[in-house]
């Protein structure tokens, strides 16, 4: 598959510090990839860089093939971008602002009305048209920052904090144009919403002190940390029997057990395996009542924390 971006060794000093340092990444043509990291980890930095704000120190970065630094008016024309605090003219109304940003974009006037009309339907601001900008609340005003970076059709679109001020039905409305940008659209979002990135994003790119310290799907990062399955199945029966058998379960490392509310539930840690058919089967066959049976999950907030943490403790 080819890539849409393609970074090499970036690094970027501010004051002889390095707020990315030694960065390598790519990112394939139709993928919604989330950037993470703790605030001054690198994200808004090397989102900067890809979209031709600020010039890097050292090493390469490509958008669509171009280099960002010697072609940057090709990649400008590829790349739509939201930053984190959405500048916007108070003054102008919206049809009217995105109708002029645009044209600056080089959308042309026979297709500019239409184009306008697409990204306000599909960021839910075909209301407020004829509104001031200024006059909107800020998750308005986020949806029109949205609406400015797609409206010239771009291949790559970098948002920093999409969902920054928006109430929970906002961000689901947020999260589905996100989900519908793909594959036509190459996706990179920086969020410190983690459920938003777990429901929206095919592969998660972890940034710590300037150094990328995770590139996978949350599944592989759950399985990478974990090193194994952990089962939670509350059960009646005998406490002491019940705890005895399903540790001589095949791949059972160990076996707790804490009272739940007139239930017992055991936590079972084994293997790769997943051994919830094998639970259910003995409890059917030794006569166990069974109220729940799954399997635990690290949440990707749960990943964060443990590669940050790690990656902190270790310098």
């Amino acid at each position: 598959m080819d890539n849409m971006i393609e970074v090499k060794n970036l690094t970027k000093r501010f004051a002889g510090c390095a707020a990315v340092n030694d960065v390598s990444f790519t990112v394939a043509k139709g993928e919604i990839v989330g950037f993470l990291g703790p605030n001054g980890a690198g994200k808004s930095t090397t989102m900067r860089i890809l979209a031709c704000y600020l010039p890097a120190s050292s090493g390469e970065a490509k958008v669509a093939g171009f280099d960002v630094f010697r072609h940057s008016l090709e990649v400008r024309r590829r790349i739509g971008y939201l930053p984190e605090s959405t500048p916007l003219y108070p003054e102008m109304r919206v049809d009217e602002y995105l109708s002029y940003r645009a044209a600056l974009k080089g959308v042309g006037s026979r297709r500019r009305r239409a184009r306008v009309n697409e990204v306000k339907e599909l960021c839910g601001l075909t209301d407020v048209g004829r509104r001031i900008v200024g006059q909107l609340s800020k998750g308005y005003r986020q949806r029109v920052g949205m609406a400015d970076a797609l409206v010239h059709d771009p291949e790559l679109v970098i948002l920093d904090e999409p969902t920054i001020g928006l109430d929970p039905n906002q961000i689901r409305q947020v999260r589905d144009v996100i989900r519908n940008l793909s594959p036509k659209h190459t996706v990179l979002l920086s969020t410190h919403i983690l459920p938003e990135v777990e429901m929206t994003c095919q592969r998660v790119l972890i940034i710590n002190r300037g150094r990328i310290v995770a590139s996978d799907s949350p599944e592989k990062l759950r399985a990478r940390l974990q090193g194994g399955r952990e089962v939670i199945a509350e059960l009646r029966g005998d406490k002491g029997v019940v705890a005895q058998k399903l540790y001589q379960l095949p791949g059972v490392t160990s076996v707790t057990a804490e009272e739940a509310d007139g239930w017992t539930r055991f936590r079972i840690e084994c293997g790769t395996e997943d051994i919830r058919p094998l639970v259910f089967e003995a409890a059917a066959r030794d006569g166990w009542t069974l109220r729940e049976l799954r399997q635990e999950k690290q949440s990707l907030e749960d990943i964060f924390v443990a590669l940050t943490r790690t990656e902190q403790e270790s310098t």
